[in-house]
């Protein structure tokens, strides 16, 4: 579809809140840009009728090496909020409405009483408690999408999951990192080809809100029916860069690391739980190594830091699969202050 930058047009924002019953006849709709996340555009609209969020997929990611996906993946987002609000309410927003000319949708703004999980982690506000409710929603979410055929149908998405993380992630750091291809590929195929529940693919901290009923799951754009081992890896990676990055913490991230896995584990009913964990553990190693040398890499951690983390994760991902405890507790004798 054609883009239409929101941020350059009041006017198709105007039209969305009214034709939402959002905005009132001649009531002034002014879109505040708010900071972060380099796929969309994100706005706060204050009205007489609430306080709104409206975001919009962005047709370029706004990372230094080029990325280039289709907007119409807002709509697969649109679908796992739904999808997930079913399940557990209270962590993941409603989607008030959506507008398919612009690719955006508008859901209630999460302001006073939530704050950004990732700063908190970078603040040294490590909690285990919030750790593992975002282990146990995530776990209420695969297991009651778990093999089921309507869902996969709905979410048939792996062109746009492999756009935006298996190629930018995995494959980008097998370019890097040549001598490694044939593992970080190989995880790639078998990522791929694992297709059980209902994934977020992006569960990181930075999308994750902590309010007074507990984490709220946000930014689910990566959306497909697939891998769970990815959600899980995919999030306690944070806390192994977090532990690299704040080696006085790490005891208090590792912590946050076994609180989400066992609050998950259990969870697990569609499959024997050991092979989600020995999935992710192969996983975790790449994913840490791609948030180094791939597309994305993260801003916090300096270079010393960042070629200690490229070692250490090369080092475990050519010793092949083990298991999510063992690689916690190797890496947090790597990175122990």
């Amino acid at each position: 579809m054609p883009h239409v930058d929101l941020s350059q047009e009041p006017g198709a924002v105007q039209r969305i809140f009214q034709a939402l019953g959002l905005a009132g006849p001649g009531e002034p709709v002014a879109a505040e840009p708010m900071a972060g996340g380099v796929s969309s555009g994100i706005y706060r609209v204050a009205l007489r009728s609430g306080d709104w969020c409206i975001k919009q997929a962005l047709p370029r990611l706004k990372v230094a090496k080029d990325w280039v996906v289709p907007v119409e993946r807002v709509f697969h987002e649109v679908d796992w909020l739904r999808t997930a609000h079913a399940v557990a309410p209270a962590h993941v927003p409603p989607v008030v409405g959506e507008d398919r000319a612009t690719g955006s949708f508008v859901m209630p703004f999460l302001g006073q009483g939530h704050r950004n999980w990732k700063s908190l982690l970078l603040a040294g506000d490590a909690d285990p408690g919030v750790a593992r409710q975002v282990g146990d929603v995530l776990g209420q979410i695969h297991a009651a999408t778990a093999d089921r055929a309507d869902i996969a149908a709905r979410f048939e998405t792996g062109h746009l999951f492999h756009s935006l993380r298996l190629e930018p992630y995995l494959e980008e750091a097998a370019r890097v990192h040549p001598q490694l291809a044939d593992r970080l590929l190989g995880l790639v195929e078998r990522t791929a080809g694992t297709r059980r529940v209902l994934v977020h693919g992006d569960v990181s901290p930075k999308n994750i809100l902590v309010g007074p009923q507990g984490p709220v799951l946000l930014d689910a754009e990566c959306a497909w029916f697939g891998d769970p081992a990815f959600d899980l890896a995919f999030c306690l990676n944070h806390f192994l860069l977090k532990a690299a990055h704040r080696p006085a913490g790490a005891a208090r991230l590792m912590q946050c690391f076994r609180s989400f896995t066992q609050a998950y584990g259990p969870r697990v009913s569609w499959e024997d739980g050991a092979s989600v964990d020995s999935r992710a553990a192969a996983l975790l190693p790449g994913l840490a190594l791609a948030r180094i040398d791939g597309k994305s890499p993260v801003e916090y951690l300096d270079e010393a830091t960042r070629e200690r983390v490229r070692r250490f994760a090369s080092t475990l991902l050519g010793a092949g699969p083990g298991r999510l405890d063992d690689l916690a507790q190797r890496w947090a004798l790597e990175f122990a202050p």
